[in-house]
Protein backbone atom coordinates (compact mmCIF):
# COMPACT_ATOMS: atom_id res chain seq x y z
CA UNK A 1 0.00 0.00 0.00
CA UNK A 2 1.50 3.35 -1.02
CA UNK A 3 1.27 6.44 1.09
CA UNK A 4 -0.85 9.30 -0.17
CA UNK A 5 1.07 12.33 -1.40
CA UNK A 6 0.44 15.54 0.55
CA UNK A 7 -1.79 17.95 -1.37
CA UNK A 8 -1.13 21.62 -2.02
CA UNK A 9 -3.80 23.98 -3.30
CA UNK A 10 -2.96 26.96 -5.48
CA UNK A 11 -5.67 29.59 -5.89
CA UNK A 12 -5.40 32.44 -8.39
CA UNK A 13 -7.90 35.19 -7.62
CA UNK A 14 -8.43 37.32 -10.72
CA UNK A 15 -11.50 38.45 -12.61
CA UNK A 16 -9.65 38.63 -15.93
CA UNK A 17 -7.75 35.33 -15.59
CA UNK A 18 -10.94 33.54 -14.51
CA UNK A 19 -12.63 34.82 -17.71
CA UNK A 20 -9.68 33.69 -19.84
CA UNK A 21 -8.75 37.26 -20.84
CA UNK A 22 -5.14 36.56 -19.98
CA UNK A 23 -3.00 33.61 -19.00
CA UNK A 24 -2.52 32.94 -15.31
CA UNK A 25 1.23 33.22 -14.73
CA UNK A 26 1.06 33.62 -10.95
CA UNK A 27 -0.42 30.22 -10.06
CA UNK A 28 2.24 28.36 -12.07
CA UNK A 29 4.92 30.59 -10.50
CA UNK A 30 3.78 29.48 -7.03
CA UNK A 31 3.86 25.82 -8.08
CA UNK A 32 7.36 26.20 -9.56
CA UNK A 33 8.68 27.79 -6.35
CA UNK A 34 7.08 25.19 -4.11
CA UNK A 35 8.42 22.33 -6.23
CA UNK A 36 11.91 23.76 -5.61
CA UNK A 37 11.38 24.33 -1.88
CA UNK A 38 9.62 21.08 -0.95
CA UNK A 39 11.54 17.80 -1.05
CA UNK A 40 8.41 15.78 -0.26
CA UNK A 41 6.59 14.63 -3.39
CA UNK A 42 3.26 16.48 -3.42
CA UNK A 43 0.12 16.62 -5.49
CA UNK A 44 -0.78 20.13 -6.72
CA UNK A 45 -4.36 21.28 -7.25
CA UNK A 46 -4.91 24.58 -9.10
CA UNK A 47 -8.02 26.78 -9.31
CA UNK A 48 -8.64 30.19 -10.86
CA UNK A 49 -11.59 32.19 -9.50
CA UNK A 50 -12.91 35.75 -9.84
CA UNK A 51 -12.54 38.42 -7.15
CA UNK A 52 -15.74 37.39 -5.36
CA UNK A 53 -15.72 36.66 -1.63
CA UNK A 54 -18.20 33.72 -1.72
CA UNK A 55 -16.30 32.08 -4.60
CA UNK A 56 -12.94 32.55 -2.84
CA UNK A 57 -14.32 31.09 0.39
CA UNK A 58 -15.81 28.13 -1.49
CA UNK A 59 -12.47 27.42 -3.21
CA UNK A 60 -10.51 27.59 0.07
CA UNK A 61 -13.01 25.31 1.83
CA UNK A 62 -12.85 22.90 -1.10
CA UNK A 63 -9.04 22.75 -0.91
CA UNK A 64 -9.17 22.27 2.89
CA UNK A 65 -11.83 19.55 2.56
CA UNK A 66 -9.64 17.77 -0.04
CA UNK A 67 -6.84 17.66 2.55
CA UNK A 68 -4.54 20.34 1.15
CA UNK A 69 -2.17 21.11 4.03
CA UNK A 70 -0.97 24.25 2.26
CA UNK A 71 -3.13 26.59 0.21
CA UNK A 72 -1.35 29.47 -1.51
CA UNK A 73 -3.38 32.21 -3.11
CA UNK A 74 -2.24 34.92 -5.47
CA UNK A 75 -3.96 38.19 -6.27
CA UNK A 76 -6.70 40.40 -4.89
CA UNK A 77 -4.64 41.75 -1.95
CA UNK A 78 -4.30 45.40 -2.96
CA UNK A 79 -6.38 48.49 -2.17
CA UNK A 80 -8.54 48.42 -5.33
CA UNK A 81 -12.29 48.05 -4.92
CA UNK A 82 -12.27 44.50 -6.39
CA UNK A 83 -9.35 43.34 -4.17
CA UNK A 84 -11.18 41.25 -1.57
CA UNK A 85 -8.82 38.45 -0.52
CA UNK A 86 -8.23 39.84 3.02
CA UNK A 87 -11.97 40.16 3.57
CA UNK A 88 -12.47 36.57 2.42
CA UNK A 89 -9.67 35.47 4.77
CA UNK A 90 -11.38 37.15 7.72
CA UNK A 91 -14.53 35.16 6.98
CA UNK A 92 -12.98 31.78 6.18
CA UNK A 93 -10.06 31.42 8.62
CA UNK A 94 -10.31 29.83 12.04
CA UNK A 95 -7.15 31.77 13.05
CA UNK A 96 -5.36 34.62 11.29
CA UNK A 97 -1.54 34.72 11.22
CA UNK A 98 -0.71 38.36 10.37
CA UNK A 99 3.03 37.85 10.85
CA UNK A 100 3.23 36.28 7.39
CA UNK A 101 1.89 39.44 5.75
CA UNK A 102 4.07 41.67 7.88
CA UNK A 103 7.22 39.84 6.81
CA UNK A 104 6.19 39.72 3.13
CA UNK A 105 5.58 43.49 3.10
CA UNK A 106 8.91 44.08 4.87
CA UNK A 107 10.98 42.13 2.33
CA UNK A 108 8.99 43.53 -0.61
CA UNK A 109 9.80 47.09 0.46
CA UNK A 110 13.41 46.39 -0.57
CA UNK A 111 12.14 46.20 -4.17
CA UNK A 112 9.15 48.52 -4.45
CA UNK A 113 7.78 51.32 -2.22
CA UNK A 114 4.20 50.33 -3.03
CA UNK A 115 4.60 47.13 -0.99
CA UNK A 116 2.93 49.01 1.84
CA UNK A 117 -0.29 48.84 -0.19
CA UNK A 118 -0.38 45.04 0.03
CA UNK A 119 -2.88 43.48 2.41
CA UNK A 120 -1.47 39.94 2.33
CA UNK A 121 -1.98 37.71 5.32
CA UNK A 122 -2.18 34.04 6.25
CA UNK A 123 -4.40 31.91 8.40
CA UNK A 124 -5.57 28.46 9.39
CA UNK A 125 -8.67 26.82 7.88
CA UNK A 126 -9.34 23.45 9.50
CA UNK A 127 -5.91 21.72 9.19
CA UNK A 128 -4.70 23.87 6.31
CA UNK A 129 -2.39 26.87 6.21
CA UNK A 130 -3.59 29.52 3.74
CA UNK A 131 -0.95 32.04 2.61
CA UNK A 132 -1.83 35.04 0.44
CA UNK A 133 0.88 35.94 -2.05
CA UNK A 134 1.20 38.86 -4.47
CA UNK A 135 0.10 38.61 -8.09
CA UNK A 136 3.44 39.35 -9.74
CA UNK A 137 5.52 36.17 -10.31
CA UNK A 138 8.85 37.73 -9.28
CA UNK A 139 7.23 39.07 -6.09
CA UNK A 140 5.87 35.62 -5.31
CA UNK A 141 9.41 34.25 -5.10
CA UNK A 142 10.59 37.16 -2.92
CA UNK A 143 7.73 36.59 -0.48
CA UNK A 144 8.01 32.80 -0.41
CA UNK A 145 11.77 33.06 0.17
CA UNK A 146 10.95 35.05 3.30
CA UNK A 147 8.09 33.02 4.79
CA UNK A 148 8.65 29.47 3.59
CA UNK A 149 11.09 28.54 6.40
CA UNK A 150 8.11 28.75 8.84
CA UNK A 151 5.51 27.09 6.60
CA UNK A 152 6.19 23.34 7.17
CA UNK A 153 6.27 23.72 10.95
CA UNK A 154 3.12 25.86 10.91
CA UNK A 155 1.35 23.14 8.91
CA UNK A 156 2.47 20.56 11.51
CA UNK A 157 1.08 22.71 14.32
CA UNK A 158 -2.23 22.85 12.43
CA UNK A 159 -2.13 19.01 12.29
CA UNK A 160 -1.57 19.00 8.54
CA UNK A 161 0.86 16.83 6.56
CA UNK A 162 4.60 16.69 7.16
CA UNK A 163 6.55 18.53 4.44
CA UNK A 164 10.31 18.18 4.15
CA UNK A 165 12.17 21.18 2.80
CA UNK A 166 14.84 21.03 0.11
CA UNK A 167 17.90 22.10 2.15
CA UNK A 168 19.81 23.04 -0.99
CA UNK A 169 17.23 25.76 -1.70
CA UNK A 170 15.67 26.81 1.63
CA UNK A 171 16.30 26.10 5.30
CA UNK A 172 13.08 25.03 7.01
CA UNK A 173 12.88 25.83 10.71
CA UNK A 174 11.65 23.26 13.19
CA UNK A 175 12.36 23.47 16.92
CA UNK A 176 14.83 20.93 18.23
CA UNK A 177 13.14 17.99 19.90
CA UNK A 178 14.20 17.31 23.48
Amino acid sequence: MSEKKPKIGILTVSDRASRGEYEDLSGPAIEACLREYIATECQYEIKVVPDEIPTIIEAIHSFADEGCGLICSTGSTGPARRDVMPEAMEQVCDKLLPGFGELMRKVSLDYVPTAILSRQTAGIVKRSLVVNLPGKPSSIRVCLDAVFPAIPYCIELAEGPYLEGNDAVVKVFRPKKK
